[in-house]
């Protein structure tokens, strides 16, 4: 069991999660604000890099709509499991803040995952 967990943890910190890794995550409360952390940090960054380039430069409306949709669905999403981790005593309110305030920033769900790693048991 040890092994697998130390398998799993150089995975994730190298970035070669594969499929079980990522149903791992899922399995703990700082794990699945990590994992909609990823999910809502490539919609903003699918958001800023496509959809507002399409908007403004080829005039494509459409993409902004269907983009921004997802990503506010996931950042909603992001927040409620952000607050059931903080309420389960899983983060403090300072981690649960950081995290919070780097969802706006692109990169910054990426940059904060390895710290919010110290928090997950698994």
């Amino acid at each position: 069991m040890r092994d697998s967990i130390l398998a799993f943890r150089a995975n994730m910190s190298m970035g070669r999660a594969t499929l079980s890794d990522m149903i791992q995550l899922l399995k703990t409360p700082v794990g699945r604000v990590r994992w909609l952390g990823a999910l809502e940090g490539i919609s903003f960054l699918l958001l800023l890099g496509i959809a507002v380039p399409l908007k403004y430069l080829a005039g494509q409306p459409k993409a902004v709509s269907i983009v921004g949709m997802a990503h506010g669905m996931l950042f909603i999403a992001y927040v409620l499991v952000l607050l059931l981790a903080w309420i389960g005593g899983n983060l403090s309110l300072r981690w649960t803040a950081i995290a919070f305030f780097a969802a706006f920033l692109p990169f910054g769900p990426f940059v904060i995952d390895r710290k919010l790693a110290r928090f997950d048991p698994s």
